[in-house]
């Protein structure tokens, strides 16, 4: 089988134990988005989508018109960086997911609010470096729009949670976990933690598939904060994320990316 990386970070860690495992009796090679030039033929038969670039979304929109299976597909991938449309399906579909509510512009907003409690304010976007802050009053807001005037935004009202953000990752219906000191809580994000999947509160790996096929993605990672007695509320939904220092998630993802390959072939 061939299977490409479509990324401009094929040494990311996840990727590189990937294919190591894939090398042996496979061929994988790598495909900078930001390359320019022609997709090398004949197509790979599978592609696994690691870049959220536009410059990422447009080759694998490319690929999937001539009939290449995309890992996630460019649509999937495209939906998880707008947070409202996140908010919008995820709510309709039923799961727990934070109410959203979306402004045009951070100043804009900002002119005419009244914080009477806490709420998240984050980029609509989803990018490397966006706005993510906890803002507690109205003074933090307007020193907040005066940094962020023209910024699309999300808000939504802060739940009372343990300052611990569970990270969840599926790979296919495998399902990975560790907490993470929220980047919310007094002293920022802390290191990740290892957590058995063992110990996760009931029906919480099962809410985490769900996601995935409420979605369409196979490789994907879903935060979730647990709002007291194991009740889950889902803060953010991420395709292809880097699932760093989890046993078995290379092994599940070789194993995902030949099942496409094969189901292509």
């Amino acid at each position: 089988m061939r299977i490409c990386l479509i990324t401009p970070e094929p040494g990311h860690p996840l990727l590189a134990d990937t294919t190591a495992l894939l090398a042996p009796d496979h061929e994988v090679e790598a495909l900078d988005p930001f390359t320019p030039g022609e997709v090398p033929l004949p197509l790979a038969d599978v592609y696994l989508l690691k870049s959220r670039t536009p410059h990422a979304l447009g080759l694998a929109r490319h690929l999937e018109q001539r009939g290449a299976p995309v890992v996630n597909s460019a649509p999937a991938t495209a939906l998880c960086q707008d947070r409202t449309e996140m908010a919008d399906l995820a709510l309709r579909a039923g799961l727990p997911f934070a109410a959203t509510r979306t402004h045009a512009s951070l100043s804009g907003w900002a002119a005419g609010a009244r914080l009477d409690a806490p709420v998240v304010v984050k980029s609509r976007r989803s990018r490397r470096g966006d706005l993510v802050a906890r803002v507690n009053d109205n003074a933090r807001l307007r020193d907040l729009a005066q940094e962020w005037p023209h910024e699309p935004v999300v808000v939504q009202e802060y739940a009372a949670n343990s300052g611990w953000d569970h990270k969840l990752w599926a790979i296919g219906d495998e399902v990975f976990s560790a907490l993470r000191r929220s980047e919310l809580s007094p002293g920022g994000r802390g290191p990740t933690r290892p957590l058995p999947l063992a110990e996760l509160p009931s029906g919480w790996a099962d809410l985490v598939r769900e996601v995935g096929a409420v979605f369409a993605l196979d490789v994907y990672g879903v935060d979730i904060i647990d709002t007291g007695g194991g009740t889950p509320l889902i803060v953010d939904i991420n395709a292809f994320p880097g699932i760093r220092g989890q046993a078995g998630a290379p092994e599940a993802l070789a194993a995902l990316a030949l099942r496409r390959a094969a189901g292509h072939a």
